[in-house]
């Protein structure tokens, strides 16, 4: 098949109207022209009078190597590339050990797919909640009928921190062998809609990821793996460099020379107490700041201005960067159309924002984390210096906030002003618990302040309105990446430790679903071949 790509057509074109742009761009008869199937769409918004769909499509013809022969000069006309998955490993037929994986984000619950389907058979060890019980914890601390629970929360759990989330499935890691397509398909075969195999920027929603994790697990029990909740890792047993096993909080200890540590970017406790084991560990940049809303509305009409609304577009999102004068950069990150701002505390006495979505989008506010990067320099000393770091913010904003997990927040107008809030404006908060007006400057560090007090306005000659005196300021958000990197080598092994596999966004080898898939399936790979080495 040949794929093309750049393929612009109006946002309100006919069906047939791709059919007809094949037919132009490769000048053939309609005979030749067999089948298509989109690849990707995305949208060109450049243009708000003028807003395009751009597809990539996959076209089978007759004439396929006289095309190829006569377009070879053209960028936008290749070979359909081979996407297909291929495994590179099967477990022996006698198996003396089972490889153990740590946690059920995307990352460990890929790496135990993968292993799974290889025949390997692992145990994957959770120390949250399956997931609907996850979510019946977190929303009633949302609401406040319970308190935190700091082993079932936003962050410890089956689906990991990415279920309350917008369920983005787009990254900007390299991904040459196509891993990221092995991801969204094994997302369709467990019930993820099929757009998301070509739409640009596909997201599920929270409600929808709830249903797909839940069908994972089933398929990974189906193929010999084994699931077991509430099952927190309390130490790892190590022994010349090379891993023995694990110790749950239980006392069982459960032997395996293959160890995947896919815990999430919030195992504070599991990284202390690695790094009490000898675990390599070096602090990494990580950024700090808060959540912004606006009125969905106000994001929609400055990206598409008249045709804001239309159902092909449908809510929209932006990414904003801005250098400031003191070095520092400021940036938006994982932005939720149509979202709310919820709470991601997973320790009692600290406040911790984040934002999630639905897969309709259809919230009255779009909200962003508006955060600066900052470095190991900026909290010297101690590899896990950066967790203290984001522990006192995140105990400043529980005090702020009144001590009851309220968040501390304050009207963009009075931020730039830097007088405290004292009553709300237009836009409504949609943090639950709830939002505590006042003065955000000493929730972080002034050089954090400064920057974001000079971003704002910047932001605003990008989108206008971006700096509206009555936009919401919510604190703080701090778990925006892992502040360590366990650092591997080029087999996926720690640095120091053997058979340990440091994965995923915990371990500083991610930034979202599907990078933390991505790197599931990479490390699942060499945890194979490991076995299969290891068995003769």
């Amino acid at each position: 098949m040949l794929r093309l790509t750049e393929i612009k057509l109006p946002l309100d074109h006919p069906e047939e109207a791709i059919a007809a742009a094949i037919l132009k761009k490769l000048q053939i008869a309609p005979e030749a022209l067999i089948r298509y199937t989109i690849f990707k769409r995305s949208h060109d918004a450049r243009k708000k009078g003028e807003i395009a769909l751009v597809y990539i499509l996959d076209v089978e013809t007759t004439q396929e190597k006289q095309l190829l022969q006569r377009l070879k000069k053209d960028p936008h006309v290749m070979p359909t590339p081979d996407m297909s998955y291929r495994l590179v490993a099967h477990a022996p037929a006698k198996l003396t050990s089972r490889p153990i994986v740590i946690g059920t984000g995307p990352c460990g619950m890929f790496a135990g797919l993968m292993l799974a389907q290889m025949g390997f058979r692992p145990i994957l060890l959770e120390r949250g909640k399956a997931v609907r019980d996850r979510t019946v914890d977190t929303f009633a601390f949302w609401k406040k009928k319970d308190g935190l629970n700091p082993e079932s929360n936003a962050q410890f759990g089956e689906g990991g921190a990415g279920t309350f989330s917008d369920g983005k499935l787009y990254s900007q890691v390299k991904d040459s062998n196509h891993y990221g397509r092995k991801v969204l398909n094994e997302l369709v075969n467990s019930g993820a809609s099929p757009e998301i195999l070509y739409v640009n920027k596909p997201h599920i929603g929270t409600f929808k990821l709830v249903g797909i994790v839940q069908s994972l697990r089933a398929r990974i029990e189906a193929l010999g793996g084994e699931i077991r909740f509430q099952s927190r890792v309390e130490d790892l047993h190590i022994e010349n460099g090379q891993v023995q096993g694990v110790t749950l909080a239980s006392g069982e200890f459960i032997a395996s020379y293959h160890v995947v540590l896919a815990v999430g970017h919030s195992a504070r406790d599991t990284f202390q107490m690695l790094f009490d084991r000898g675990v390599y560990i070096e602090p990494k940049p990580f950024s700090i700041g808060f959540r912004v809303e606006h009125p969905q509305t106000l994001i929609d009409q400055c990206r598409f201005g008249e045709q804001a609304g239309h159902k092909l577009l449908g809510a929209a999102d932006y990414k904003l960067v801005h250098h400031c004068q003191n070095g520092r950069s400021v940036y938006s990150f994982c932005m939720c159309p149509g979202g709310l701002v919820v709470a991601a505390a997973s320790e009692p006495g600290r406040v911790v924002t984040n934002g999630m979505s639905q897969y309709s989008r259809n919230e009255r506010n779009a909200n962003s984390a508006i955060v600066v990067g900052i470095t190991p320099d900026d909290y010297p000393g101690h590899p896990l210096a950066g967790i203290a770091l984001q522990r006192r913010l995140e105990e400043r904003a529980f005090e702020l906030g009144g001590g009851t997990y309220d968040a501390p927040g304050q009207l963009v107008g009075d931020f730039l002003a830097d007088r405290p809030s004292q009553s709300f404006g237009t836009v409504q908060p949609s943090y639950a618990p709830g939002v505590r007006l006042g003065d955000l400057s000493t929730s972080l560090p002034e050089y954090a302040i400064a920057a974001i007090r000079e971003a704002l306005p910047a932001f605003n000659k990008q989108i206008k309105g971006f700096a509206m005196p009555d936009a919401m300021l919510t604190g703080v958000e701090t778990r925006t990446s892992s502040p360590i990197r366990i650092k591997r080598k080029d087999d996926y092994q720690s640095l120091n430790t053997n058979g340990l596999y440091p994965a995923g966004e915990g371990a500083g080898y991610a930034g979202g679903i599907l990078s933390a898939g991505i790197d599931g399936i990479k490390v699942a790979e060499a945890v194979a071949l490991s076995m299969v080495r290891s068995t003769g």
